[in-house]
């Protein structure tokens, strides 16, 4: 892989990684009610999720979804039930001062249940292994050993997805103090909530 070709890729990944989506959405609530630092958890959770997607795709699961609609519909539901559920959790959720701006950090969920949200999240749809599976091959030169251009792919990728996650996660923290009041932070748990609710409705409801 040349210089030219990975500085396309960086740009082109930075742009995708930067619209913000249901891993955004998560990262930047667990920033404003828990904190940078836990909210780093869901982060990287999240890039697990895109690390194993690359890797289904690269072994060849991104032509088996395509082929069969079954297994691809299977996934998507399951995602898509995920996503939903996660908007229910949200609406119903207690209007509670943010857990990053009081002295106690008993009431936080662990560090291992926030990795295994932003993970949930980013693994849920099975979309992403057909979105990798049709930009990698782009940036591979087929010349040169494709298992080391991978590498350079994916890594590049969670250090970019990584920075911009826990991007959105500071920018949670920062606008905490707006949320101070129970009204406030009841109306943002309903609209992230109302978020997820139609992320994992559009993701059923849409084609490959």
């Amino acid at each position: 892989m040349t210089l030219h070709l990975w500085l396309v890729y960086i740009g082109v990944i930075a742009a995708l990684i930067a619209v913000p989506g249901p891993s955004a959405l998560l990262s930047m609530t667990h920033g404003l009610r828990y904190g940078r630092r836990r909210a780093l958890a869901t982060v990287l959770g999240g890039a697990s999720a895109s690390l194993i997607l690359m890797s289904a795709s690269a072994l060849g699961l991104g032509a088996i979804l395509a082929a069969s609609a079954t297994a691809f519909l299977v996934l998507k539901v399951v995602g898509a039930a995920y996503l939903v559920w996660l908007g229910i959790a949200a609406w119903r959720s207690r209007a509670e001062t943010p857990v990053s701006s009081v002295e106690t950090m008993d009431e936080a969920p662990g560090l291992g249940m926030l990795y295994r949200r932003g993970f949930m999240v980013g693994i849920s749809n099975p979309k992403d292994i057909l979105f990798f599976a049709a930009l990698f091959p782009n940036f591979i030169e087929t010349g040169a050993p494709q298992a080391i251009q991978f590498a350079i792919l994916a890594v590049t990728w969670v250090v970019i997805d990584v920075s911009t996650m826990f991007t959105y996660a500071c920018m949670g923290k920062r606008i905490s103090s707006l949320f101070a009041s129970p009204r406030r932070l009841r109306l943002f748990n309903r609209a992230t909530g109302t978020l997820f609710i139609f992320a994992g409705s559009a993701l059923v409801a849409s084609t490959k």
